[in-house]
């Protein structure tokens, strides 16, 4: 008797790609049933399961993917031997080499981005971690279909056949291939003649590239690392030229960091799996919410997320079961429906996770900023307490606000992103100063000694000092009334994977005639919780991705 799927998996997955291929906050309930074709009350419980595991926000009549849905990619990428060692070589390599640089992937015919270090210029590469591409219009294509047999150059033959491939890899730029496109099985021929591969203006015209491979201990090519540049800086065999050794360099580095016997990254734990959250509990969400919640879906999907743990060949049964605290018939049948939507692979004993759960929102998120990240949350700590609220980050000796949630009161703090204040006369600066290493510290305060803006601004070193070693122990700072007469700050720090504060969060408001304990006491509930959400999110982001912090 076949496995029988989990349909509300297959339906939860398929609101997943909806709103993946959608811009955010695009499609409402409403559209989702249209492009799903699921019922309107079907759509209406997936998307509350969505949010209650935290995936989705709603935002008005929208619905917008939240980071933490990365978690799903992140598995996969963990799972292929991915480690943040990996992904900070490619980008440490595209500033030496002043180009953008990839690691990519094969998934069936096509190929995935799992890296990305993009060079910021008035014209620059717009791929993003989880983009597809067709392999005659890449380099890497050339690298991976060397592996193909005749089963799958024949389906690639049929794809080709069928018409442009704009439908089935959205990544592409519109409008006609270029003309003048070699055939693939020539461009297979040369690259392993070679051992390397040419794009020149395969994807659109002035955009070239060249790709090396990434073999593992076995011989095969698990990653192809590209460097990625244009007409306008290069030609195609100039850019070869310029790239290549360091590229092969590179590459056989590569090799020893990734795959099974890669060590974990600084985000897993010894095993390599992912770092535990608190997950929410089917059972109890189950109960809160009745039939609106999909305990089935939710099940799925930590199947899906424990998959993460498959470094090597992949994880039995059994210890899927184990991770995801399931009946071995449950995590079955969650896993038989994941192979078929091609999210897994299953090798009769094994269950490994498949690139193509990248597209599951992978590459819509991977481009966020972190204001982009604090901003909801942000809001929610404005609505909360019923001030404004803010995210800055330390430039120099100031601190620049990157993110903002302002409310309308008749006496508000009018500050706007970009904003800069002296980080000494500010809660935030406090934080983030206190984040520092005490030499780091003393060599900023050094630079531009403190000056009075108020009468109560702290400007004697030895206070000062003090000041930022209490922030530092107690982790928050307040400032009252040192940056303005009447203006009142408390902060709290944000901090990134590897415990160092990246960003600062505070409310400001009118000092008033409350004591400043009372306003400290009153917020820091809400700021903490705040802060621990930004976290959580930067993390997950973060963990093979570069959040641009500003």
């Amino acid at each position: 008797m076949p496995e029988e799927s989990v349909r509300p998996l297959e339906r939860g997955l398929a609101v997943l790609r909806a709103l993946a291929a959608a811009e955010p906050g695009q499609l409402r309930a409403g559209d989702l049933a249209r492009t799903t074709g699921l019922a309107r009350s079907t759509v209406d419980r997936v998307v509350t399961t969505l949010a209650r595991l935290g995936y989705v926000r709603p935002r008005g009549q929208g619905l917008h993917l939240t980071p933490r849905l990365m978690e799903l990619g992140n598995a996969y990428l963990a799972a292929s031997g991915l480690t943040g060692e990996v992904a900070a070589r490619t980008a440490r390599l595209a500033d030496e080499l002043d180009e953008s640089v990839s690691l990519a992937v094969p998934d069936g015919d096509g190929v995935r981005f799992v890296t990305q270090a993009a060079r910021r210029r008035a014209m620059s590469v717009a791929f993003r971690i989880g983009d597809l591409l067709p392999p005659e219009r890449c380099a890497p294509g050339a690298l991976f279909a060397d592996a193909w047999d005749e089963e799958r150059w024949a389906a690639w033959r049929a794809r080709v056949a069928a018409g442009p491939a704009h439908a089935a890899y959205p990544a592409l730029p519109p409008g006609p291939a270029p003309a003048g496109v070699p055939e693939l099985a020539d461009r297979v021929a040369l690259a392993r003649r070679s051992g390397w591969a040419l794009d020149d203006q395969l994807i659109e015209p002035g955009l070239i590239a060249v790709a090396v491979p990434v073999r593992d201990a076995a011989g095969r090519v698990r990653y192809a690392l590209s460097a990625v540049s244009h007409t306008s800086r290069h030609t195609a065999q100039g850019l070869a030229a310029a790239v290549l050794p360091r590229l092969r360099e590179e590459a056989e580095r590569l090799t020893g960091l990734s795959g099974t016997d890669a060590p974990p990254d600084a985000l897993s734990d010894a095993a390599g799996r992912a770092p535990a959250r608190e997950a929410t509990d089917p059972a109890a969400a189950k109960e809160e919410l009745g039939p609106g919640f999909l305990q089935s879906l939710a099940r799925g999907l930590a199947v899906l997320r424990a998959l993460g743990g498959a470094r090597g060949e992949g994880l039995p049964l059994t210890a899927l079961a184990e991770a995801t605290g399931l009946p071995r018939a449950t995590a079955r049948r969650c896993l038989h429906t994941l192979e078929q939507a091609g999210y897994a692979a299953h090798d009769g004993r094994l269950f490994r996770p498949l690139p193509r759960i990248l597209e599951l929102g992978h590459a819509a998120l991977s481009g966020l900023t972190f204001a982009e990240l604090a901003e909801p949350h942000l809001g929610e700590l404005a609505d909360r307490v019923r001030q404004s609220a803010s995210a800055t980050v330390l430039d120099g000796t100031d601190i620049r606000y990157v993110a903002r949630a302002a409310t309308v009161r008749v006496m508000s703090v009018h500050i706007t992103v970009g904003t800069r204040f002296p980080a000494y006369a500010t809660a935030m600066g406090r934080v983030l100063l206190a984040g520092l290493p005490g030499a780091e510290r003393e060599r900023l305060l050094t630079a531009a000694p403190p000056r009075a803006l108020t009468p109560r601004t702290v400007t004697d070193p030895g206070e000062l000092a003090r000041v930022l070693d209490r922030a530092a122990a107690e982790g928050h700072a307040t400032a009252d009334q040192e940056l303005e007469d009447g203006l009142r700050s408390v902060a709290v720090p944000v901090r990134d994977a590897a415990g160092r504060v990246v960003a600062a969060v505070n409310v400001a408001q009118h000092a008033g005639t409350d004591p400043l304990s009372r306003t400290r006491d009153a917020l820091l509930p809400a700021l903490r919780a705040t802060a621990a959400a930004i976290e959580t999110d930067l993390h997950i982001a973060a963990r093979f991705n570069t959040v641009r912090m500003s």
